[in-house]
């Protein structure tokens, strides 16, 4: 039979369900509810046979089972660094003969056992493992282990609990969408079908930015039912994501509890594990300082490879990715666990945690439509003091970034809103600046990449134009810039099988070694395309496409990142000499007005991040 017995959890939504004084950090799932990820995420057997279900794993007779997987790991590390809960109860329900462990990891990941229980003939009986959290500082986790001899064991309803250290604040779920209808009723769907999260979040806010709407669905009907009053759907003209998440920010706050409330992001694109709201939430429940906390990116078309871990901005390269000197981004999570703790300074907007203290003292996000508004806003409340945790096991899966390719209309938002971060952050040195992106401009041009050299020089020019190019949140300038993109051929994407290049005329061309003498070898490549010198085509794959490769061809087929066709890429002399000297001047007036345009950014940083400016976006005054 088994000892210490204890009362079977209930969902209880005061207590993030858990019994009273003690608060649901995260659930134990076996596999994967809806999104056809792994069971492997979640559990595997490592010895003998098991079968797994959502909440409930059968273990054969002589067979071992664990949960030392990417949403089985309890982040113990990030518990220890960031509350002052010194353990964690493990509760479950059990059914036949076998031995329960709580396994644990260092830094290095050596494992070691610090819980145990040995049950016999138990029928649906609860149980409660209690293990320290106390030698966690720089890395580890704790996992259920299960293991049987003879007989069978179930467990079921596994729950890790913590000792709540306040009542749990409401949370509301602020979700911004634009022409994602299908994504985001799915996201909707699977938040609102989950009871414990449904019970638990105070509200949930839609911003509709699109025309293709959320509402026009058929699930929506379902939503609404499960969620009721919860469910807060507002349509607005496109702000972009800055506008749309400001605006749940917005309506959260002014509303009642806001003064208390966290606020959770979501992107429309996801795909949703729904306990990674109760993850996230408890995480922020229990900090002894109120903390920006966010979810990790897992790859959507490769449901087991993590893409970001955590985010460190290098703003003097305007570079808002990962730290890629300990990250483990591109790696499959059914090989590799995350023992070491890593520090982030931002966490993207996919899925992250503002508790209503941060927007009190830094005010609301940058009206810069999107990218980089996430990154900015968490160096912001970074710099007054918050910190930011990305929790690991906490994640959501998005689009696959990289299928997606650097060539698009969202560059010019990338390079002008960089440099309005850089300014605002004091890490943009006008000079330093103006040579980096020479640089990166002189790559584009060598790569025959017109539109991409134009795109850069309409960022930096509404850049250099001051605050006043933010007055309208962007909407104006996404038409311009898709019309200004649209006049060169090779911003287009055309079917592999129709480029107008003939097969003998591109035959598949890899790209050779990056050179030693970068500089040079690109000046030398530029003097070649203006003396008309290079000669012949390539068909060139994705990933290959360097400027040092595709520099060396009249003609270039290139393979776009997504794989959904090809960009045919001409030496045009005249254009490149054109845009060439627009963009000098451009970087020269960088460098002659850098200083002044800082200053004139920080001077109107309050109107721009200020409740009445985003009143005035959202037509609301």
């Amino acid at each position: 039979m088994t000892q210490n017995v204890v009362a079977e959890p209930e969902n209880r939504p005061e207590s993030q369900g858990g019994e009273p004084g003690r608060l649901l950090a995260q659930r134990t799932f076996f596999a994967a509810r809806s999104f056809p990820a792994p069971d492997a995420m979640y559990a595997a057997a490592t010895l003998g046979a098991a079968v797994t279900e959502r909440e409930r794993v059968t273990v054969e007779p002589h067979a071992q089972v664990t949960t030392n997987t990417y949403f089985g790991r309890f982040p113990a590390s990030y518990w220890q660094r960031y509350t002052e809960v010194a353990s964690c109860d493990l509760e479950a329900v059990v059914t036949g003969s076998g031995k329960l462990a709580i396994t644990a990891s260092d830094s290095h990941g050596d494992p070691r056992t610090v819980a145990h229980k040995v049950v016999e003939g138990a029928e649906r009986e609860p149980i409660r493992l209690t293990a320290p959290i106390d030698r966690f500082v720089d890395g580890g986790a704790l996992w259920l282990d299960i293991e049987t001899g003879g007989e069978r064991l179930i467990v079921e309803n596994v729950r890790w609990t913590v000792a709540a250290a306040k009542t749990p604040r409401p949370i509301s779920v602020v979700i911004c969408t634009h022409n994602r209808a299908d994504y985001c009723i799915e996201t909707l769907v699977e938040l609102a079908e989950d009871p414990v999260v449904r019970d638990y979040v105070t509200a949930v806010h839609v911003t509709d930015q699109g025309t293709d709407t959320v509402d026009s669905r058929e699930r929506f009907a379902q939503v609404k039912e499960l969620l009721g009053d919860k469910l807060r759907y507002v349509r607005q003209p496109n702000l972009g994501g800055a506008g749309g998440f400001t605006r749940g920010m917005y309506e959260t706050l002014e509303g009642p509890g806001g003064e208390d409330a966290h606020i959770l992001l979501m992107d429309d694109d996801i795909k949703l594990e729904s306990d990674t709201i109760m993850r996230i939430s408890a995480l922020a429940n229990s900090t002894t300082e109120p903390a920006v906390i966010g979810g990790q990116n897992l790859c959507e078309l490769h449901p087991d490879r993590l893409f970001v871990d955590a985010d460190v901005a290098d703003l003097p390269k305007l570079r808002a990715g990962i730290d890629r000197s300990e990250s483990l981004s591109q790696r499959s999570m059914l090989d590799h666990s995350q023992e070491r703790r890593v520090d982030a300074t931002h966490n993207a907007w996919w899925c992250c945690l503002l508790p209503a203290e941060v927007v009190r003292a830094v005010g609301y996000p940058l009206p810069i439509f999107f990218q980089w508004d996430d990154v900015e806003y968490g160096l912001r409340a970074r710099g007054a003091g918050f910190f930011t945790v990305t929790l690991p096991g906490a994640g959501v899966w998005h689009q696959d970034l990289y299928w997606k390719g650097w060539d698009d209309w969202a560059r010019y938002f990338h390079y002008r809103n960089g440099l309005i971060t850089g300014a605002l952050h004091n890490q943009l040195r006008p000079k330093e600046m103006a040579q980096f992106l020479l640089t990166e401009f002189m790559q584009t041009l060598a790569s025959m990449q017109y539109g991409l050299a134009a795109t850069m020089i309409k960022a930096i020019e509404d850049f250099l134009d001051g605050p006043g190019t933010l007055d309208d949140g962007g909407a104006n300038v996404v038409p311009s810039i898709r019309m200004l993109r649209a006049e060169y051929p090779e911003t287009h994407i055309v079917p592999a099988a129709n480029s107008g290049v003939r097969a003998d005329h591109a035959p598949i061309v890899r790209s050779g070694w990056e050179p030693s003498k970068p500089t040079l070898v690109l000046l030398k490549r530029l003097a070649m395309q203006y003396l008309d010198k290079p000669g012949g085509g390539a068909a060139i794959r994705s990933g290959d496409e360097a400027w040092w490769h595709v520099s060396l061809f009249r003609t270039a087929v290139v393979t776009d990142a997504s794989q959904t066709g090809v960009r045919v890429r001409r030496l045009d002399k005249k254009l490149m000499t054109k845009l060439g000297k627009q963009g000098l001047a451009v970087l020269w007036r960088l460098r002659q007005e850098g200083a002044e345009t800082v200053r004139r950014y920080h001077q109107e940083q309050p109107r721009l991040t200020g409740k009445e400016n985003w009143e005035r976006l959202f037509g609301a005054r």
